[in-house]
């Protein structure tokens, strides 16, 4: 049995659906605008992992299983791929010989950059939807008015 307390309101699913929507909106925007670079989706992301690292950090296969939420050997095989495709390069960390820091070669870097100002437009026009719908999550929405 549901206590009163519990039971959420029409508009607060609704407010889930929408940004359930949203996200999936733009996870098939993401997958088709890779696809059309030629890029499977998860390259893509591991692509951006690298490049958005700070300054002077590593970025290795465990950096990439752990912000892809995927297991370290698929990362790894990942990893293989793009290097493969002369996507990025391994290197010997200086500072721990015991592990490898990855790259991105000139040529993902060229892919990325057109990849994310194209994700950058998608996402400024989605945010007053998203803006919106976090509000009604939130409650934000009814104190606003």
């Amino acid at each position: 049995m549901e206590d009163d307390d519990d039971v959420l309101t029409d508009r607060e699913y609704e407010a889930l659906a929408g940004f359930r929507k949203a996200l999936r909106e733009f996870q098939a925007f993401s997958s088709s605008a890779a696809q059309a670079c030629g890029l499977p989706t998860q390259q893509h992301q591991a692509l951006l992992v690298i490049r958005a690292a700070p300054k002077g950090s590593v970025v290795g296969v465990g950096m990439i299983a752990e912000e892809l939420l995927i297991a370290p050997h698929t990362a790894a095989e990942l990893v293989g791929r793009l290097e493969s495709a002369g996507l990025v390069s391994r290197a010997v960390d200086p500072r721990d010989a015991r592990r490898v820091a990855l790259s991105l070669r000139p040529k993902a870097r060229k892919i990325l950059s057109k990849l994310s100002r194209t994700h950058l437009e998608e996402i400024r026009q989605l945010v007053p939807k998203l803006i919106s719908t976090l509000q009604r999550i939130s409650g934000e929405e009814k104190n606003s008015r």
